[in-house]
């Protein structure tokens, strides 16, 4: 069985995935709520507001789809359908474009080398050179190396491609952090999905790969700080994580409005004042110097109440379902960045809005976007 884009007659990787995403992080958070009961289980509140953002969220994709149709036409365009760029073999010439790309790949891929030998050795082993390796060489590395790897595999179908995609998911697992591996695997599962003839099988599989890759990195991680005692096993851990991430979100929504925009101010420019967001996450909420972590929802919240929340869900909602279908209809560099897109806002789930870079791929998708809607003359 294979998933055409023909005849699917669902689209797996559509934007309304993070509202099931959402749903099944909260079902994971559950059993240490109400099973083992580690933690205090939340107030109705707390599903009340996942629940008006994720309404919001909605009504953006809807918005988004009645815009483009309206003022576009793009849904009364012919969508590009075709799957799987020409096969290329080693022995085929690069294009000079294809050149670029791959020259950006490497390029990434070398800064993330340089940058792991600067820092003296493997940072998923050790906390303390973990706390170290997001350096101004790393957000660059990641900067390059994700939009351009998925930007290779949507435009030219060769295997060697996937080598660098392998070596570079290996180097950021290094680092320790699990935001960025998971982010590279499941891009790059969305940007085949839409651009390759993927049997049912490799979609499965990967996606029990990144679940692995999850489970293994975040487990490594945790143990390897010599200051913090775990007894629960890799399943668990999830678990705990989820439901301790979302008592947090119930304290923000006790505490709405108590950052006042610093939050993301300090999204903005922490990389760069040392200004940690999650650490002005962890004061406002648990009253502690400590990075946590407070979902999609948490951080904004903070800032701007439930307004601000509100709006938020229904930006990324939009901006994602316009992303979307100008993929489906023109695919290259439009799938790819929904592919980083989509990959990122599902981390945010955990994490929530408060890494610079995935904004910064947020601003030059609306620039891709605009630029592409304005040479149009309103038509795709």
């Amino acid at each position: 069985m294979n998933f055409n884009l023909e005849n699917r007659n669902f689209d797996l990787f559509h934007p309304l995935i993070l509202v099931a995403m959402v749903i099944i992080f909260m079902i994971i958070a559950m059993p240490m709520w109400y099973m083992y009961q580690k933690l205090p289980a939340p107030n109705l509140d707390l599903y009340l507001y996942i629940g008006l953002g994720l309404l919001f969220f909605i009504i953006g994709i809807f918005i988004a789809n009645y815009f483009l149709n309206k003022n576009f036409n793009i849904l009364d365009s012919n969508p590009d359908l075709s799957l799987n760029p020409d096969k290329l073999s080693i022995s085929d010439s690069y294009t000079r474009n294809e050149l670029i790309i791959v020259g950006l790949v490497s390029l990434g891929i070398l800064l993330q080398i340089i940058n792991i030998v600067l820092l003296g050795g493997i940072p998923l082993f050790s906390a303390t050179l973990k706390a170290k390796a997001a350096t101004k060489i790393w957000l660059l590395s990641y900067i390059i190396f994700l939009p351009s790897i998925n930007i290779l595999i949507a435009k030219y179908n060769r295997k060697s491609h996937y080598i660098l995609l392998i070596i570079g998911l290996i180097l950021f697992a290094l680092t320790g952090y699990r935001t960025t591996p998971i982010a590279i695997m499941l891009s790059a599962l969305i940007t085949l999905y839409y651009t390759r003839d993927v049997d049912v099988k490799y979609i499965i599989i990967a996606i029990l790969a990144i679940a692995a890759v999850l489970l293994a990195i975040g487990f490594i991680a945790v143990q390897a700080i010599s200051w913090q005692h775990w007894s629960l096993n890799p399943i668990e851990l999830v678990s705990y994580r989820a439901a301790f991430t979302l008592n947090v979100l119930s304290k923000a929504i006790e505490n709405q409005c108590s950052t006042m925009g610093n939050l993301f101010y300090a999204t903005l420019t922490g990389f760069f004042t040392h200004m940690d967001a999650r650490v002005l996450v962890g004061q406002a909420t648990i009253g502690r110097v400590h990075s946590i972590t407070s979902t999609i929802f948490g951080p904004a919240l903070l800032d701007f109440g439930i307004i601000g929340m509100l709006v938020q869900m229904f930006i990324i909602g939009f901006i994602l379902k316009v992303l979307h279908i100008m993929q489906y209809n023109k695919k290259s560099i439009f799938t790819a960045f929904y592919g980083i897109l989509l990959a990122q806002t599902i981390i945010w789930i955990e994490t929530g809005p408060s890494d610079i870079v995935v904004w910064l791929f947020y601003l030059i998708a609306v620039l891709i976007i605009i630029k592409s809607l304005r040479g149009s003359d309103h038509e795709i």
